[in-house]
């Protein structure tokens, strides 16, 4: 697999990782065995990064990918912290950090974790000297090896991008997510930062594998936060509505490469944007993981493909979310 430098962390990482929120929880049950099996698999596959959260399923992604740490070497794994506790600017302090990085740390087996990311915090906090330092001092004690942030808006990955030692902003970046492309993107290239695209799926949307009959369970982000009720309503579905997300995949389909699905097609678009390092993928069952990891072999994009993807982008989805995030 292709390797891209994930920004200041100076790591090589495969451009295709795996994202293991669908391994802790709101995505539905998937007991221990599978969870395994999705990690193994990943990684037998060329998988070099992992992304986790100590909030996925309460540490139970972490657990997860701290036993399968036991077994390979050669992995960079992520993690983010902050959604354990209220979100208030107050709670992001140096005392909190220790405790959470600590108990991240013991989840994955781990003295020093590669990468620890603020995970969607409060919007000042993204201008809070005070935090930034408290991150320096974490990365001084060898508890962290570097830092990055998590975000929801465009706005916020630039006031990231311009901290001296932020390493990566991850950001939300699909086909129906285009805004990072005007600033952010080019703003991380110029800085040496990684970028790491999230939900680049759009929650299952550019799957291609939904219709208006589609039910998702009752534990399923996808049912009980389609309008922000659990978290920003932009984690789901990448904030679009569904029938037009629907209307839109059916659009893209004809762009499709030959041999290539629809879900390896949009991986691909993200992965020939300049300036994004790592697309982050979750996944099910081995057969997805074996799907996801494929993109990566795809010869880029021509320009008639990119083109339908910003013409579809322009007609149905630009009017609903361009402004909002």
């Amino acid at each position: 697999m292709e390797t891209r430098t994930l920004g200041r962390t100076g790591r090589d990482v495969g451009v295709v990782g795996l994202g293991a929120w669908q391994l802790g929880a709101d995505w539905g049950d998937v007991d221990e065995s599978d969870a395994l099996a999705v990690l193994r698999s990943a990684v037998e596959g060329g998988v070099t990064f992992i992304d986790t959260a100590d909030v996925y399923g309460d540490g139970r992604s972490e657990r997860l990918v701290g036993q399968v740490l036991k077994e390979y070497d050669s992995l960079t794994v992520a993690t983010k912290m902050g959604r354990r506790v209220e979100q208030v600017p107050s709670n992001y302090t140096l005392a909190n950090f220790r405790a959470w990085i600590d108990r991240s740390r013991a989840n994955l087996g781990v003295d020093t974790i590669d990468l620890v990311q603020l995970h969607c915090p409060p919007t000042p906090v993204y201008s809070t000297d005070a935090v930034f330092d408290a991150l320096d001092t974490l990365v001084d004690e060898g508890r962290i090896a570097s830092y990055g942030v998590s975000v929801e808006t465009c706005a916020e990955a630039l006031t990231a991008i311009a901290r001296p030692n932020v390493a990566s902003v991850q950001i939300i970046l699909n086909a129906f997510r285009l805004k990072p492309l005007d600033e952010v993107l080019p703003a991380a290239q110029k800085a040496g930062v990684g970028i790491i695209a999230r939900v680049p799926l759009a929650s299952g949307l550019l799957s291609g594998k939904y219709d208006e009959s589609t039910v998702f369970g009752a534990d399923d982000h996808r049912t009980y936060n389609r309008h922000g009720e659990a978290f920003d309503v932009g984690e789901t579905f990448s904030g679009v509505d569904f029938t037009t997300g629907l209307e839109a995949v059916r659009r893209l389909l004809p762009a499709v490469p030959a041999g290539a699905t629809m879900p390896q097609f949009a991986l691909r678009w993200i992965l020939d944007q300049p300036g994004v390092t790592v697309v982050i993928p979750g996944a099910r069952n081995p057969s997805q993981v074996a799907g996801n990891v494929a993109a990566a072999a795809l010869p880029p994009l021509t320009p008639d493909q990119l083109a339908a993807v910003q013409q579809t982008y322009d007609d149905l989805i630009r009017p609903q979310i361009h402004d909002r995030w």
